[in-house]
């Protein structure tokens, strides 16, 4: 079943745009690029002079060698802070670097930082090609060192304990028949998949963050404080929820992220400086370690079957900075890169309300047997613990606008509001202060919400029997969506006979006139504003009444108390 956008656009115009401020938690570890959409941004590197941006501009920003950045915005500008895997910092720019951003470019760039701030889902790896290299003859189960973890030295052959050199060995380059199928003895889908995620909240914090760019090379101590811990609650966290040290475990997900690069055609030395290693022989040993090939054996063998290549999002992240920093690098205008094919999540659940919105394009959410369509300019919250799938067609870009706690917003389906292209630059704002650190100094990550009480409440109203007749449930959704506008308590606007035919149907239909209807929805959506903590005056106005005391006597009316005697008795039953 296919259910359009729930609500139209509403007639406001959006908030004004404050000023903003990079607060980042730690000392800059990635290259930044600062892009300024509109408006004006000011940049500084320690002591030296400001640099100021202007709309249509941009600035690379390298982290070595740096202790500070300042970066502010004024008011009404909307700059996108972007940023590179840590390996990116040797391909880019090594001085601060002021670029124009090419037309073609704006969209594809909205796009990277929500590649960026959206948590990956790949495995890791091209499965196809992974399961063909498996089937092959002579392959065989992994030896009994353990399941995701580097064989120990008794697992392995002199060689392996002692490798030559990598292009030194003859019989490395052309090894015998016994020999690969020794080398391959380690690569089942368990052991190259990535490594399993730790539950604690700060271990898990820092794996999310190694699992998107595993070349960060922070010390132990210097995570913990990023996640507000100890090192030594970090490492028991790490030990305890995935059977590995934390150093083991960054290992298992730099070696996991080389099988997504290889795969996307980037050589051993790209790699390796993609994932964190030092150098080339580095990663060669770890690899070989791991899965009893080199890079460039597996790389080879990867490309040699049917369905190989084809990026993960992690590759997919690394060829878009490819793609940036080839951007600032030329000097005739480059041609901007396509754009995302179709994609879709798995089937998953949130522990928290998530609200998506459609910058470009079109996506849809299916819930159970039920597609939701997200249109251009829609908003969708997706409720909490409610199994789902998200997608984009193609060429669409969508931002996520932040979430909500289920203690802060009651919702048990779906909730769209449309905005209209006017939105734009303030819902990209909302995006960017919810998902980077260049947010404003009072920032409130519960703000978003106030843009949708009265949508919520009223999404909450379609509790109340909703009449079929297409003609009547268009009224009924228009009195919903104009319910706390000034007449907004008035029926519609119909014509005679329509006017009739509409009243029917409501009888009919609801067991309610189109009167007692509204006094229906107008008293469940005042219910549920007073259960979230407004006060009486505030609901009042939110659902049409001009007075307080008439308002007061509605309610008294339908819920058998007044507004004051069922909020206290609602606190009352949350202690």
């Amino acid at each position: 079943m296919v259910l359009p956008s729930s609500f139209a656009a509403g007639s406001g115009c959006p908030p004004p745009i404050p000023g903003a401020r990079w607060s980042p938690a730690d000392a800059p570890v990635r290259p930044l690029l600062l892009w300024v959409r509109t408006g004006t941004a000011h940049v500084r590197l320690d002591d030296g002079p400001a640099l100021h941006l202007q709309g249509g501009e941009g600035v690379w920003i390298p982290a070595d060698g740096r202790t500070e950045r300042a970066i502010t915005t004024e008011p009404g500008t909307v700059a996108f802070p972007l940023c590179p895997h840590a390996g990116a910092g040797a391909r880019g720019l090594p001085e601060l670097t002021r670029f124009d951003v090419p037309d073609g470019w704006q969209d594809w760039l909205i796009q990277l930082f929500n590649l960026q701030v959206t948590p990956f889902s790949g495995r890791g790896y091209s499965p196809e090609a992974i399961e063909e290299l498996l089937r092959r003859p002579g392959s065989r189960p992994p030896a009994p060192a353990g399941v995701g973890r580097p064989p120990g030295p008794e697992a392995l052959t002199p060689e392996e304990r002692h490798p030559a050199p990598e292009g030194l060995a003859a019989k490395e380059r052309h090894p015998a028949p016994e020999a690969l199928a020794a080398k391959e003895r380690h690569l089942t889908p368990e052991v190259l998949a990535p490594p399993t995620m730790p539950r604690a909240r700060g271990a898990r914090a820092v794996a999310e963050e190694l699992m998107r760019d595993p070349a960060l090379d922070l010390t132990v101590e210097r995570w913990a404080s990023r996640v507000l811990s100890s090192a030594r609650t970090l490492r028991r966290d790490f030990l305890a929820d995935t059977g590995l040290t934390f150093e083991r475990w960054r290992l298992h997900c730099r070696l996991a992220a080389a099988v997504e690069f290889l795969a996307a055609g980037y050589d051993v030395d790209q790699v390796a400086a993609l994932v964190g290693f030092a150098s080339r022989n580095g990663l060669t040993r770890a690899f070989k370690g791991q899965f009893g090939l080199t890079p460039h054996e597996f790389g080879r063998k990867l490309f040699a079957r049917p369905g190989a290549g084809g990026l993960t999002q992690r590759a997919a992240a690394a060829r878009h900075t490819d793609d940036l920093i080839r951007m600032m690098r030329e000097t005739d205008t480059p041609a901007a890169p396509e754009m995302l094919p179709p994609a879709s999540t798995p089937s998953h659940t949130n522990d928290i309300h998530v609200l998506s919105w459609m910058y470009r394009g079109s996506g849809y959410l299916d819930i159970g047997d039920r597609r939701y369509e997200r249109e251009r300019g829609v908003a969708t919250w997706i409720p909490a613990d409610l199994e789902h799938v998200t997608g984009l067609r193609e060429n669409s870009v969508s931002l996520p606008l932040g979430n909500a706690g289920t203690a802060d917003l009651h919702l048990t389906a779906p909730l769209q509001v449309r905005f209209s292209s006017a939105w734009d630059d303030y819902l990209m704002f909302c995006s960017i202060s919810a998902r980077s650190a260049l947010r404003p100094d009072d920032h409130d990550p519960r703000h978003i919400l106030d843009l949708f009480a009265e949508q919520a409440a009223a999404q909450r109203a379609l509790s109340v029997p909703m009449p079929t007749d297409p003609r009547a449930r268009a009224v009924a959704m228009e009195c919903l969506r104009r319910i706390g506008e000034p007449g907004g308590a008035q029926d519609p606007e119909t014509d005679g006979t329509q006017d009739a035919e509409i009243h029917r149907a409501f009888r009919d239909e609801t067991g309610m006139t189109l009167g007692r209807w509204r006094y229906a929805a107008r008293m469940r959506i005042a219910r549920d504003l007073l259960t979230g903590g407004a006060p009486p005056s505030a609901v009042a106005r939110r659902i049409g009444y001009a007075h307080l005391p008439t308002f007061s006597a509605a309610f008294s009316r339908f819920h058998g108390l007044s507004p004051r005697e069922y909020q206290e008795r609602e606190a009352a039953r949350g202690r």
